[in-house]
């Protein structure tokens, strides 16, 4: 069916939260009301539930190609809709990675016949594609991807002639990860002369530490506000790094902005113990304090967007030691769960989670008619039961790898249901098999 009508939802939308009825049809959102009244059609009453724009994730890995014993983007995007994700952009490390147009395509192809939310991916920048990157078409690619600091499949980009040049050269958003590479290295040669090769997992955050992330973030704005360049930082990490932002301007009036990730704002170094390489992450899980005072500069809009940074790897691959195993987790299912357990316990109100997760993923990479409750915008919505908990099992979790960081953590909420493009893809643990995402398109000139 192509339309429904939601009866007496609590709707979250801008920054406000009010009881509305909505109908959907054809894709789209083509009425808000306090009270509307269609014959013969489908109804779902969401009394007592809250309806949001689904999720925009800006940043997962969904391993697809060449590394798919750990995902595919039929299966994350699967686990995703089940989270209320409608929307995802995934970087550039697969194999082979998307570094020329083609291979950028090839990704695309597969989406449009496996994914089952919306989607776009990242332009992989490196030392030597320039050339092929600023072919990238900026109405249908959500943005270049420069890793400052290597990572999973290693595209480490370290020629400043070249960033400074990919900074100068293009008008896309450019999304980075920034950590030191020289820092990390000199760290991880001092404790493996201490250790060996039993380097305790305590110290990931200790190698790559503060002072890695923070000189890269730092010498990545610095380039920006040089060249004049649209810059993205992924995944803080740190406390210090937030003194880098701006909130003082208008988001739209941003050049330089922020995500951080759930699990920076959910672990700290305290949890190493029990959890071990489970919590491997690149850049690290660090303190306490730096959890705190990522959540003080979220809230008070240093940071922009809420993200997930997705990256699975099997359980095997986990198990290893501390320098064996990969860094990232499977976290794109409960994303959203976790942030609301943060609105019941007070940290976040449920306006703020949206604004962060929904709408401004969408402003600050100008997505087309997604990201809010507004009639005629794509129908990309998600209904939450506040009042339903479960518990994070081997038995409910979607992720191929089939093991995730919350395991045991039992949740408040639940997803009932997941519209996408006005299709319920998921309807209380029941999956729409019958239709697929759509690429998302960008607003820019």
């Amino acid at each position: 069916m192509n339309t429904y009508l939601i009866k007496n939802a609590t709707i979250v939308n801008e920054g406000a939260s009010f009881l509305s009825d909505i109908l959907i049809e054809n894709g789209f959102i083509k009425k808000i009301s306090a009270s509307i009244t269609v014959d013969a059609i489908p109804i779902i009453d969401a009394e007592g539930k809250y309806l949001i724009p689904g999720l925009i994730d800006d940043q997962v890995h969904f391993r697809e190609p060449g590394l798919t014993h750990k995902a595919t983007i039929g299966t994350e995007s699967r686990a995703a809709v089940a989270g209320g994700v409608t929307t995802f952009i995934e970087m550039p490390n697969t194999v082979p990675q998307a570094t020329t147009q083609q291979l950028l395509q090839d990704k695309f192809d597969i989406a449009e016949s496996t994914s089952f939310v919306n989607y776009s991916f990242m332009f992989g920048g490196t030392n030597d594609n320039l050339e092929e990157l600023l072919q990238t078409d900026p109405k249908t690619v959500a943005g270049i991807k420069l890793f400052l600091g290597s990572s999973t499949g290693n595209m480490l980009v370290d020629n400043l002639e070249v960033l400074e040049k990919i900074f100068s050269s293009t008008q896309l958003i450019i999304s980075v990860h920034c950590e030191d590479e020289a820092t990390i290295k000199k760290n991880t040669a001092h404790y493996k002369a201490r250790y060996g090769d039993d380097i305790p997992i305590e110290l990931h955050p200790i190698i790559r530490s503060e002072e890695a992330c923070y000189l890269s973030s730092s010498k990545a704005i610095a380039l920006a506000k040089k060249t004049g360049a649209r810059l993205h930082v992924f995944h803080l990490s740190t406390a210090k790094e937030t003194s880098l932002f701006r909130n003082d301007i208008p988001l739209e009036e941003k050049q330089i902005t922020a995500e951080v990730c759930v699990h920076h704002l959910w672990f700290s170094d305290e949890d190493y113990k029990e959890k071990g390489t489970h919590i491997k992450w690149n850049p690290a899980v660090k303190t306490a304090q730096d959890r705190q005072g990522l959540w003080d500069a979220l809230l008070d809009d240093r940071i922009d967007i809420i993200a997930s940074d997705h990256a699975p790897h099997t359980l095997e691959e986990k198990s290893n030691s501390y320098l064996s195993a990969p860094s990232g987790g499977p976290l794109v299912q409960h994303t959203l769960l976790a942030l609301l357990e943060k609105v019941n316990e007070q940290v976040i109100t449920i306006e703020k989670l949206v604004e962060k997760a929904c709408h401004n993923p969408a402003k600050i990479f100008q997505i087309e008619k997604r990201g809010f409750v507004r009639e005629g915008y794509f129908a990309d919505l998600v209904l939450v039961d506040m009042n339903a908990p479960q518990t994070v099992c081997k038995e409910n979790i979607l992720y191929k790898c089939g093991w995730s960081p919350f395991e045991g953590i039992t949740f408040s909420s639940s997803v009932t249901h997941t519209f996408v493009n006005g299709v319920l893809m998921y309807d209380r643990g029941v999956f729409n098999t019958s239709t697929k995402g759509k690429r998302i398109t960008f607003d820019r000139v």
